[in-house]
């Protein structure tokens, strides 16, 4: 699949690379596993002698042969006798880096806390001395969201206010996912766009898979994940894994339940019978799965909340793959196909929501945007977008099929929110799959 999009990203990694003329720049890229770092900046630092350190869990010293053999490789610097550590290299290249511009990125940062996380406060030390002096643009990526916050987040760690500049990665808009997909399937219906959506979320990787295999609609989306030893079928364990340890499974557990539609607290713990409140916590703060949502017009201290998996891919996987493990192991993917198939129209309609969300935000011609429903559940609404400035909002019902969507239904909702609305020009819509 070709480079897409990532123009805003692209252009300021290269602003960053123009500022390392005056002086060395410490940049953090963040993302989920998949989303695309690596080669967002194999593409933005083409144009520059770049060292690509990859930190792959082996001891320090065979770790160092490979860093070694990168440098000489790409920048024709000899080196003289045998090192065995991080420090040592750093040393050098920020020396080097004094009289010579180039890039250095590093991969999988946060695994230096597996192999010596003394590196951290070396890099400290030695970048504070030398960074007025240098011309290097350092790039730290990591994958595993709680470490990487922790490094540089942290007030008590050494790389605490170190970085230039933080980059997060987002996965690709819709109007990208529609330019891929018209590309790549001229024909494509908004089924299959709905579908594209609701199993990538945007996620480069998934992306490529799909464009690759040319698995473009969504019956033949469904049929390559189920496919024996398709990537899919362990994504998720394989990317949360590590951010969880070893309490993984209480924490699958509760992904489990918000995927199957357990979506307040209260239900989570009837049905797990046990406690959850740091869990779900953490998974919200400290690992950056999950999010909590509160009606529009609610207190930031409501209790009326619910839970929802903020990946559109784990989300699929927690209520698909997860839920039925029991056939991937048996090899029944068949029949988990089916299953798909038959429970996708009912899962999609959430995605659409989403889908909406996402095009809202990309317009960024609002100032707040949520749903509403109170205390009892009751006069749910889908959508409410504001424009607190100029004084608009819309009220909008979503639904996979326009003939579903009831506009006198969604009126007597809003008159529910009346009060929170006077002063507002309120207009009401039904957003179907008619109108993605």
């Amino acid at each position: 699949m070709k480079f897409y999009n990532r123009e805003k990203e692209i252009k300021l990694l290269a602003n960053i690379q123009e500022a390392a003329e005056e002086n060395a720049q410490m940049v953090t890229l963040m993302g989920r596993r998949r989303i695309g770092k690596t080669k967002l900046l194999f593409h933005a630092t083409q144009d520059t002698p770049t060292l690509y350190f990859f930190v792959a869990r082996k001891a320090e010293p065979l770790l160092c042969r490979d860093f070694i053999d990168e440098i000489t490789s790409v920048l024709r610097l000899p080196i003289y006798g045998e090192i065995q550590d991080f420090k040592t290299i750093f040393q050098l290249l920020m020396d080097y880096s004094k009289t010579m511009k180039f890039n250095l990125v590093i991969d999988e940062f946060q695994e230096f806390y597996t192999i010596n996380p003394s590196v951290y406060s070396d890099m400290q030390h030695l970048w504070d001395r030398n960074k007025d002096d240098s011309h290097i643009c350092l790039f730290l990526c990591g994958s595993i969201y709680s470490l990487m916050h922790r490094i540089f987040e942290g007030n008590h760690e050494p790389l605490f206010g170190r970085a230039t500049q933080q980059i997060f990665l987002k996965p690709f808009s819709t109007i990208t996912l529609k330019q891929i997909l018209s590309e790549n399937n001229p024909g494509y219906t908004s089924e299959d766009l709905l579908a594209f959506y609701t199993f990538t979320g945007g996620v480069a990787k998934y992306v490529e898979l799909f464009v690759d295999n040319k698995a473009l609609t969504h019956h033949k989306m469904i049929k390559l994940m189920c496919q024996e030893n398709s990537p899919f079928l362990s994504e998720g364990k394989n990317i949360l894994i590590e951010e969880f340890g070893k309490e993984y499974t209480i924490y699958f557990s509760i992904l489990s339940c918000i995927a199957n539609g357990f979506t307040a607290r209260t239900a989570i713990e009837s049905y797990l019978q046990r406690e959850i409140g740091g869990y779900l916590t953490r998974l919200e703060n400290d690992f950056n799965i999950i999010k909590k949502r509160i009606p529009m017009f609610s207190k930031a201290e409501s209790r009326n909340v619910r839970y929802e998996i903020e990946d559109n891919f784990l989300r699929f996987w927690f209520r698909f793959f997860y839920k039925y493990i029991r056939y991937i192991e048996a090899g029944a993917l068949e029949k988990l196909q089916e299953i798909i198939i038959r429970d996708y129209p009912t899962f999609s309609g959430h995605a659409l929501e989403e889908y909406f969300k996402c095009r809202f935000r990309e317009k960024g011609e609002f100032t707040a945007l949520g749903g509403y429903w109170n205390r009892k559940g009751e006069d749910e609404i889908d959508l409410i977008v504001l424009d607190e400035i100029e004084k608009k909002a819309v009220v909008a019902e979503i639904k996979r099929n326009r003939q579903n969507i009831k506009m006198d239904a969604l009126m007597l909702k809003g008159a529910s929110i009346q009060k929170e609305l006077n002063g507002y020009s309120v207009e009401y819509r039904g957003l179907s799959m008619e109108d993605m």
